[in-house]
């Protein structure tokens, strides 16, 4: 792939730091869903925003199974009709790996525009499903989570690509 002017050629990611985020957003995920603000619909899901992110940046190691498992991890927390959150990640995930190879063009600021679809995809699938099980329905609040899942695309992009920005050591045989 040809890069663009002003890009820095990125180090291999780390499978543990890959699988450490992903771990910490669950917790976080968990941690929030029994926080103040318990299951609020405006509520981002952190968990989705950085399987997004991995499925964008490694699709080879991040893919629909790993958001299948964790989204049986959410249902099974939250006590959600099980496969809710299963689907909606495993939907998530393909539309991710569906458009990777475009969104890794744009700047971060500029690819929360492009996550914004899948963000609210994600939402809507969720919300269908409970409506259909019989849930209550939780308010026109729950429009916000996509847009703020969008709105903290650039902080987790910035976040998650730090141990990949590092030089690497010098050497008088490599010039990169």
């Amino acid at each position: 792939m040809i890069m663009r002017r002003g890009h820095q050629l990125l180090l291999a990611a780390n499978p543990w730091f890959i699988w450490g985020s992903l771990l910490v957003a669950l917790v976080f995920n968990m941690m929030q869903n029994m926080g103040l603000w318990g299951r609020a619909a405006w509520m981002p899901d952190v968990l989705a925003l950085v399987l997004v992110f991995w499925s964008i940046h490694q699709p080879r190691r991040i893919g629909i199974g790993t958001a299948f498992v964790f989204g049986i991890f959410m249902d099974v927390h939250q006590g959600a009709l099980l496969g809710q959150h299963a689907l909606a990640y495993t939907v998530l995930g393909f539309l991710a790996i569906a458009i990777h190879l475009r969104l890794l063009w744009f700047s971060a600021s500029l690819q929360a525009f492009q996550v914004l679809p899948l963000f609210a995809a994600l939402h809507a699938i969720e919300f269908v499903v409970r409506m259909l099980a019989g849930a209550a329905f939780p308010g026109f609040l729950i429009l916000l989570a996509p847009l703020i899942e969008s709105l903290l695309w650039p902080v987790v992009s910035v976040l998650l690509l730090i141990p990949q920005r590092r030089t690497p050591e010098p050497d008088a045989n490599r010039p990169l």
